[in-house]
């Protein structure tokens, strides 16, 4: 009589082996609702820049550089002990060697590089990093 428990009526008891997948849809469409609102909100290309605020004591003399589109530069000293000198046009790849010259003559003055709005960044940088090497400390770039 042991075998009766588990047979009724002759047939064997059948175990339901699947899993419900209803809720877990559910809650993957919650989450991609989520998903979907929260992507807008969040601007990876958006930098926060910081603020460049007007130096205290700008310098009295000091070398700027026009940067124009085209090869040439023009080098000047600016300041109230020299006066406003001559501009004097250099190519842009004798721009170190009259950089060096200057440098050489006042070691402590700084520069001052007045880039046009159409020149490539790239330009730019590549002066920075020439007064940087040669020993310049102060670089400052000239704004509207």
């Amino acid at each position: 009589m042991s075998g009766s428990s588990s047979m009724r009526g002759g047939r064997t008891r059948k175990f339901k082996a699947d899993i419900n997948v209803v809720p877990y849809i559910d809650v993957m469409m919650v989450l991609l609702v989520i998903f979907m609102v929260s992507a807008p909100l969040t601007n990876p290309s958006v930098i926060n820049l910081p603020n460049a605020a007007k130096s205290a004591t700008p310098p009295t003399e000091y070398i700027e550089i026009t940067l124009k589109p085209g090869d040439l530069t023009s080098v000047r000293i600016n300041g109230q002990k020299s006066g406003t000198s001559k501009a004097e046009s250099v190519p842009r790849n004798g721009l170190k060697q009259k950089l060096q010259l200057l440098h050489a003559d006042k070691p402590e003055m700084p520069v001052m590089i007045s880039a046009d709005k159409d020149i490539k960044y790239d330009d730019v940088i590549k002066v920075i990093s020439e007064a940087k090497m040669l020993g310049i400390n102060r670089v400052g770039l000239a704004t509207k």
